[in-house]
C-alpha cells in the first residue's frame, strides 16, 4: 500500500503537466489525450519512487528511452529525427553542464567548509534547545538569497553534521532544502529561474513580494523540522576540544563563492545576451578550485560519488526537457499554485521558460512556487539533490514525503498567505512575451 500511494501522488503530480500537452502544435503519438512521452516520463518518476536503490540505472535508462523514442516517432520543439535530436542538445547544453560542474563543485567546497572547523564551532553561538535547529535553517534561508540555492543547502547540510554530530532526520534534511529554495525565491541572484525573469525584463521588486509566502513557509517548515532534530539528535552545545578554526579553508569558500556571484552578476546584467551560449557559473567555480589548490588540496574523493548523483538529476532535467509542454493554461494564481506542485517532478527552468514566454503573471507568486515547489521531492530541484549525495538515506520519496510532510503544508500556506496580503496581480510583460501589456484579469484577493 506504502508503494502504491507513492505512484499515486506521483502520477497526481503529473496530471497538470498531461494537461499542459493538450496543444494542437503536438503532432506526435498519443494514448487518448496524453502524449506518449509523459506517460513514458511518468513510468521513470515512479521507478526512482519505489526503487529508490537504483535510481541512476533507472533514470539514466529512461532519458535514453525517451531520447530513442523522440528520434524515431516524435518531434523535438527542434525538428524531427537526429537533427531535431542535435538541435535540442544545442539548445540544453548550457543548463546541463552547468547543473554538472556546480553540484560536483559545490560537493568539494561543502567540504572545504567543514574542514575548516567553522561547523564545530558554531554551538557557541546556536541555541542548545530545538531553536538551534531553527537558527541553522535562517542562515540557510539568508545565504541563498545571494549565493546559488546548492551552495546553500550543502553549507547548511555541512554544519548540521557537525552541530548534530552526524545524526540529521530526513524531516530536517527537507527542511534545508526547503530554507535553501525559499531563500532564492525572492532574489534575482538567488536562484536560476529568478535570474531568468531579471533577464527577460521583470523588475527586482516584483520578485521580492516572494518572501512574503517564502518567509512564511520557513516559520512552518522551519518549527516542526527543528522540534523533529531535537528529538531525534539535539545540539551538541560544547565544541570538541582543541577545535581550531583554519582560516585558509575559510578563506577559499569565500573566494569560491564571491568569484561566482561576481561572474552571475555580471554575466546576467552586463553580457545576458551570450548567458546562455556557455556555462560561465560552473566553470567561474571551478576556476576558483583550482586556483586554489596550492593552499589547499580539495578532496577529490568526492568527485565520483557527486559526479553520480549529478548526472541522476541531469537524466532527469533531460528527461523533462523532452516533454511536448507547448503552453501553460492561461496565468492565473491557480496556475502558480499548481506549477509548484508539478515543478516537484518536472524542470522548472522550462516552465519558468514557458510563463516568461506567456506573461500575465504576477511574478511573485510564480518565483515562489516553481522556486520553492521542487522542496516537497528530494529530486524535485538540484539543492536536493545535491544535499541527498551527502545524506543517501535522504533518497527515498516515501521517507522525505513522510518525515517532511511540513514542506507542502508550509507551501500551501505560505502561498495562501501571500496571495490574502497582498493578492494576484498579472505583472509586468517580459520582453518576447506574447502579453505586450499587463493583462486584464482583475486583481484576486
Amino acid at each position: 500500500m506504502a508503494a502504491l500511494r507513492r505512484v499515486l501522488f506521483v502520477s497526481t503530480l503529473l496530471s497538470p503537466g498531461l494537461a499542459l500537452a493538450a496543444d494542437a502544435a503536438f503532432s506526435g503519438p498519443s494514448i487518448g489525450p496524453v502524449p506518449v512521452e509523459f506517460i513514458l516520463f511518468a513510468i521513470v518518476l515512479a521507478g526512482v519512487a519505489l526503487f529508490h536503490h537504483h535510481t541512476l540505472p533507472i533514470a539514466l535508462g529512461g532519458a535514453v528511452v525517451i531520447t530513442l523514442y523522440k528520434i524515431a516517432l516524435s518531434p523535438f520543439r527542434t525538428g524531427t529525427g537526429i537533427g531535431g535530436f542535435i538541435g535540442h542538445l544545442h539548445h540544453e547544453w548550457v543548463i546541463l553542464v552547468n547543473l554538472l560542474l556546480l553540484l560536483v563543485g559545490f560537493a568539494l567546497l561543502a567540504k572545504y567548509f567543514e574542514d575548516s572547523e567553522v561547523p564545530k564551532v558554531l554551538p557557541r553561538w546556536l541555541p542548545d534547545d530545538w531553536k538551534g535547529g531553527f537558527v541553522l535553517l535562517v542562515l540557510v534561508f539568508v545565504l541563498s538569497s545571494f549565493l546559488d540555492n546548492i551552495a546553500a543547502a550543502m553549507i547548511g547540510g555541512a554544519i548540521a553534521h557537525s552541530v548534530f554530530r552526524g545524526k540529521v532526520h530526513i524531516g530536517y534534511l527537507a527542511a534545508i532544502v526547503a530554507a535553501s529554495n525559499a531563500g532564492g525565491a525572492g532574489s534575482v541572484v538567488g536562484d536560476t529561474t529568478t535570474t531568468m525573469m531579471w533577464i527577460s525584463g521583470i523588475s527586482p521588486l516584483e520578485v521580492l513580494e516572494a518572501y512574503i509566502a517564502a518567509a512564511v513557509a520557513l516559520v512552518i517548515s522551519g518549527f516542526v523540522a527543528a522540534r523533529q532534530q531535537h528529538a531525534y539528535q539535539p545540539i551538541e552545545k560544547d565544541e570538541l576540544a582543541g577545535t581550531r578554526i583554519d582560516w585558509a579553508y575559510v578563506a577559499i569558500v569565500i573566494f569560491i563563492l564571491t568569484l561566482a556571484v561576481a561572474v552571475n552578476i555580471v554575466v546576467n546584467t552586463r553580457f545576458n545576451d551570450i548567458a546562455d551560449t556557455f556555462p560561465f557559473l560552473g566553470a567561474a567555480v571551478w576556476v576558483a578550485i583550482l586556483v586554489a589548490v596550492p593552499l589547499r588540496k580539495p578532496d577529490w574523493s568526492l568527485v565520483p560519488g557527486a559526479t553520480k548523483g549529478s548526472i541522476f538529476l541531469l537524466s532527469l532535467v533531460m528527461c523533462a526537457s523532452m516533454m511536448p509542454v507547448e503552453r501553460l493554461p492561461l496565468a492565473s494564481w491557480q496556475t502558480a499554485l499548481g506549477l509548484g506542485f508539478l515543478s516537484s517532478v518536472f524542470d522548472n527552468i522550462p516552465l519558468t521558460a514557458l510563463a516568461i514566454k506567456q506573461g500575465g503573471y504576477d511574478w511573485g507568486f510564480l518565483a515562489f512556487a516553481v522556486g520553492y515547489g521542487g522542496s516537497m521531492i528530494w529530486f524535485g530541484s538540484s539543492a536536493g539533490v545535491a544535499l541527498s549525495n551527502m545524506y543517501p538515506e535522504a533518497k527515498s520519496v516515501g521517507r522525505w514525503l513522510r518525515h517532511g510532510w511540513h514542506v507542502a503544508l508550509a507551501y500551501v500556506i505560505g502561498f495562501f498567505v501571500m496571495l490574502t496580503v497582498i493578492g494576484f496581480h498579472p505583472g509586468s510583460a517580459p520582453k518576447g512575451s506574447a502579453a505586450t501589456e499587463p493583462a486584464t484579469t482583475a486583481p484576486v484577493r
